[in-house]
């Protein structure tokens, strides 16, 4: 196992941040740490990466205790957190041959994570020029430079725009393949589409534990339809197994129905007999931010 972590607490006086914490990452695997905030997620990623220790329980990281050996760990993990820390007075390279010089890799490996991370275009910038993506790029390509096996990523994709995203997410992706990937983010949407997995923790401890496989295999779905009109919620509660109906705006609602059966055709009828126009029909099913919001709500 990349990461394993059992029963660890960490208290601040008699607040609890964690709360007696188990889970395991295999290797390679990409597992999304979602909470609210305030939930203990940043708390567990510094544990992780050593930067504070834990009350109670053990944490391992490439089978190496942390509390035992804190800098094979370090050396063994490559850490993006959510204040990305970097010198903006300096130019790419040099910030990133600094590092080097301080994991006593070869300037070859410096080459090999600026094309990595996609860095060429602005290589002649100082950081402080750089954009919010390119400087997300440059904390990934610190974090890889020493070519580590489990990379532990703090809110990686905050504050990018959608094209800024969707280059981090495909970097992030790729580095998968091959690497265990633990990441935390608010941002629901890009954990579906990077992650294996996702594990939720509320007020200190697991919530769900789930691969996105699963999760995507629920008996539940959601029908997005847009109406020429108006509809009552009771009366789409009365489609055959309505859970429950969300009139997101205008004449736009989400209908959660408790099955795996494609439910549209009931919509479709339901429009048709009460001579209603549908502007708009989608399926989805039971998605994250759903699974999120109930078990921490």
């Amino acid at each position: 196992m990349s990461i394993e972590v059992e029963g660890v607490s960490k208290h601040y006086g008699n607040q609890k941040a964690l709360n007696n914490i188990t889970f395991k990452v295999d290797k390679p695997e990409i597992v999304g740490f979602l909470g609210p905030n305030g939930a203990g997620k940043s708390t567990m990623m510094k544990i992780l990466t050593t930067y504070v220790n834990s009350t109670n329980g053990v944490a391992k990281v490439n089978g190496v205790d942390i509390n035992e050996n804190s800098q094979s760990v370090q050396q063994s993990i490559g850490y993006l957190p959510e204040h990305n820390p970097l010198y903006l007075d300096m130019y790419i390279r040099e910030y990133l041959a600094f590092n080097a010089n301080i994991y006593k890799v070869s300037k070859q490996r410096i080459e090999d994570v600026i094309a990595l991370t996609g860095l060429t275009p602005e290589i002649h910038k100082k950081i402080g020029q750089l954009s919010k993506g390119y400087r997300q790029r440059v904390g990934l390509a610190n974090a890889l430079l020493h070519d580590p096996e489990v990379l532990i990523l703090d809110e990686p994709t905050t504050g990018l725009d959608p094209n800024q995203l969707i280059d981090i997410r495909n970097l992030i992706k790729n580095i998968g393949k091959t690497k265990t990937v633990f990441l935390s983010t608010h941002i629901m949407q890009e954990v579906e589409a990077m992650c294996d997995r996702v594990i939720i923790i509320n007020k200190g401890e697991i919530v769900a534990d789930k691969k996105l496989k699963k999760l995507r295999e629920g008996k539940e779905q959601t029908v997005i339809v847009e109406f020429d009109y108006r509809v009552e919620d009771a009366f789409l509660l009365k489609l055959p197994k309505a859970e429950r109906v969300v009139n997101t705006y205008d004449f736009v609602y989400e209908i959660t129905f408790k099955t795996s059966e494609d439910m549209r055709s009931y919509v479709f009828d339901f429009a048709h007999d009460n001579q209603l126009k549908i502007l708009q029909l989608n399926q989805k099913n039971a998605s994250l931010e759903s699974l999120f919001r109930e078990l921490t709500s």
